[in-house]
Formats: C-alpha cells, structure tokens, sequence
C-alpha cells in the first residue's frame, strides 16, 4: 500500500521565528523528502506493509507500537547535515480508510496561530481519501 502526503497552505521559510524552515517525513530518526516551507504543494509518498491480517502496518517511516503506529512530518530549520528539528506533526495509520491502494492524505499545514502544524493531525487539518 502507498500513503500519498499532499501538503497544502505551508507556513513559509521564516515563521514563528525560525527561519530557513522545512518539512519532510520521518524516516527512523532522520528527516526525508525535505521541502522548503514555501513549496508550492509537496507531495511525499510512503511505502507501507499491512502485516498481520490487516492488524498492523509497518515500513521504514513508521513510528511507535502496534496498535499506535503513525508517521511523522518533521519540521526544522535547515537541510541536510544543518537539519535542527523543531516540531513533527502526527498522521495516525488507525485513521487510514481500507484499501490496498494508495491513500491520500491532503493536510493543511499551517495551524490557526501561522506556525508549522504539529501534534497529531485530525479532520479538518487532513483530509483522507483513496485511490485503485
């Protein structure tokens, strides 16, 4: 299965004074996929397994225990080695919707203060969706 990330209404480089700001999907302990803050509609794609019986996923961005997995979009200032993370945002697996295709989640990723949206997400900040 793939989860597609769209991300839409980004923060920009310079918000809530960090600058340089960028965001991309965690990977382990690591940032991947990174994206200015200022990208016009980043799209992220995450490979998953459904292990199990459906009862689990997993994959190399998954985070946490079964039955609370998740995958975290890691917000910091810089790129590459000068990566200094400052807050992740959480997209829960238990709310992707059954399919064995690809879901979409198409998040807004500025909260109502104009900073990088963290903590977990939930409607209406993501939107879920799927596709053959």
């Amino acid at each position: 299965m793939e989860l597609r990330i769209r991300g839409h209404d980004l923060p920009g480089r310079t918000c809530g004074g960090f600058t340089d700001v960028h965001v991309g999907v965690q990977v382990g302990r690591a940032p991947a996929g990174l994206v200015p803050a200022d990208a016009a509609d980043p799209e992220w794609r995450v490979e998953l397994e459904v292990v199990d019986d459906g009862q689990d996923v997993r994959g190399p961005a998954v985070q946490g225990r079964r039955g609370e997995r998740f995958v975290y979009l890691t917000w910091g200032q810089g790129s590459g080695d000068d990566f200094a993370m400052f807050r992740r945002a959480k997209l829960m697996l238990a709310d992707l919707p059954a399919t064995t295709g690809v879901v979409v989640a198409d998040v807004d990723l500025t909260d109502d203060a104009g900073l990088p949206r963290a903590a977990r997400l939930r409607p209406p900040a993501v939107r879920w969706s799927t596709r053959p």
